[in-house]
């Protein structure tokens, strides 16, 4: 691994969300609960540790511990500029948009290149897009 990989702490739904950002992205997901972590700061049931890896966009994330705060994202955005060819740029966005919230819909700005923003359906916010 190498760079920034977000990791994102989930009010109960880890598993949910990280499954679903590998079904967007693809890639492989691995998850462990608190009890085989031998960790008691969660439900034993719950996701202490989760990652995706092994494709285009790496994120990592876990369930909440006991009176741990959860993901609000404010003033920010995950950035997925050029990481993919625009068809792809495409089919993300509009797979992270379903069930969330598109702030500013992917199109060509005055400049010449492509974005747009969106909060998808865990909170999390998005800027897609691409050169030219």
């Amino acid at each position: 691994m190498s760079g920034l990989i977000p990791y994102l702490l989930f009010p109960g739904n880890a598993a949910e969300a990280l499954e679903h950002y590998r079904s967007i992205f693809g890639g492989t997901l691995q998850l462990f609960d608190y009890a085989a972590a031998g960790r008691t700061d969660g439900p034993g049931e719950a996701i202490a540790h989760g990652m995706l890896v092994e494709g285009p966009v790496e994120l990592a994330g876990a369930d909440a511990g006991f009176g741990d705060a959860t993901v609000e994202m404010e003033g920010m955005f995950f950035s997925l500029l050029g990481t993919a060819e625009p068809e792809t740029l495409a089919v993300w966005f509009d797979a992270l948009a379903e069930g969330g919230h598109v702030i500013d819909p992917l199109q060509q700005r005055p400049w010449g290149d492509h974005d747009g923003t969106l909060t998808d359906r865990y909170g999390v916010r998005w800027l897609i897009g691409h050169q030219g």
